[in-house]
């Protein structure tokens, strides 16, 4: 099993989170953060003033799938989050040792 972290813009989770139902993803927890890359921020002009915004909100969601899954996912979240700008984001893949549900206390790939 692997876990797919997906930093994307906040304005295309709508997007990503109905390509991956559609590609199966039967559950995702979805994070508000804020961080930088290489742009270290942007300014932004308010009432005549700027202002230095360093930590930039975006959303990170989270999905464990089976390995076999694993590039179906990843491609999907490209297709829909990409805009060609600075900043669309970052996909992290992880492997996962183990997954147990709490309320039936089912294992593995089952507890998913």
């Amino acid at each position: 099993m692997k876990k797919i972290e997906a930093i994307i813009r906040p304005f295309k989770l709508d997007d990503v989170k109905q390509a991956l139902l559609e590609e199966g993803v039967r559950g995702l927890t979805i994070s508000e953060v804020r961080g930088y890359g290489r742009q270290k921020g942007h300014t932004e002009t308010y009432r005549g003033s700027e202002y230095h915004i360093e930590f930039v909100p975006k959303i990170k969601i989270e999905v464990v799938v089976n390995d076999n899954m694993v590039d179906k996912i990843v491609d999907a979240i490209i297709k829909t989050a990409k805009t060609g700008q600075v900043g669309d984001g970052k996909i992290f893949i992880s492997e996962i040792s183990e997954v147990i549900r709490i309320r039936t206390e089912e294992s593995g790939p089952h507890a998913l």
